[in-house]
């Protein structure tokens, strides 16, 4: 409809319009733009796109190129049904005071982190790995560490190592109450797929998968992916025993009746 409208006409609108009617142009925007003699819609749409790159970033060149009919803000990806990031993390019912069982901690979430990638058709780039004690701890201590992996990738073995690297940081004797993963960057799996040299085995084969089909067979507990597959389950994990029953979604939790 715009395109439509007479040229004389949508002169006449874009100088009587105040900048702060384009959209993305907000209060602060519009100050910084008043400063440099931007103070309406026309006069962003006439003024020179390098120069305003220079002074602000390309978002709002690009923003002045829309305004002067150059086409150069696409549609907006959809992402319906698409994770942004992938968050494994859990308080420990228990401090975790060593290494070790940090180590376990983080096995097993990188491998829940691995499942629900396979699970959404998606593939992670970044990893971001944190611990910390309580807020009220009197000696506070909350390590991180980003890792850019070598390739995207869903490979729970991958991961782990990735996450591993945290272990470093931690501090044997401190009381940690949580521990966590972050993925980020993630991609549909298959999009980039890297040369064979770089492709992980693990992940040809499909461990996470195989992982997350046996555990929902036989329960949580039952197969895990090297420090993540001890068994018994390890006594750090959230207590579940007054959790509500599932019996709309659970076969095995159905009330049972006897008359």
């Amino acid at each position: 409809m715009w395109p439509a409208i007479d040229t004389g006409w949508r002169e006449r609108l874009m100088r009587a319009l105040p900048v702060s009617e384009v959209w993305g142009i907000a209060s602060r925007l519009e100050r910084r733009l008043g400063g440099h003699g931007v103070l309406t819609v026309w006069d962003l749409a006439t003024v020179d796109p390098a120069h305003i790159r220079t002074l602000f970033n390309v978002v709002v060149m690009r923003t002045a190129l829309e305004l002067c009919g150059i086409a150069c803000i696409g549609p907006e990806e959809d992402h319906t049904g698409k994770k942004q990031q992938i968050i494994a993390s859990r308080s420990f019912s228990e401090k975790v005071t060593s290494t070790v069982i940090m180590r376990q901690a983080l096995s097993i979430y990188a491998q829940q982190a691995a499942t629900r990638l396979v699970k959404h058709s998606q593939v992670a780039k970044t990893l971001t790995a944190f611990a910390g004690t309580s807020h009220w701890a009197q000696d506070k201590h909350h390590p991180t560490i980003t890792v850019r992996l070598p390739f995207p990738t869903a490979d729970p073995v991958e991961l782990t190592r990735a996450a591993h690297r945290l272990l470093p940081q931690i501090v044997e004797g401190a009381r940690y109450a949580r521990a966590g993963l972050l993925l980020t960057d993630l991609t549909p799996a298959g999009a980039q797929l890297p040369f064979e040299i770089f492709r992980s085995r693990h992940e040809d084969v499909g461990i996470a998968t195989v992982i997350d089909r046996v555990q929902k067979r036989t329960g949580k507990n039952s197969l895990g992916l090297g420090y993540g597959g001890f068994r018994p389950g390890p006594s750090w994990q959230m207590k579940r025993a007054m959790l509500t029953p599932r019996a709309t979604t659970h076969w095995a939790e159905l009330a049972a009746v006897r008359a």
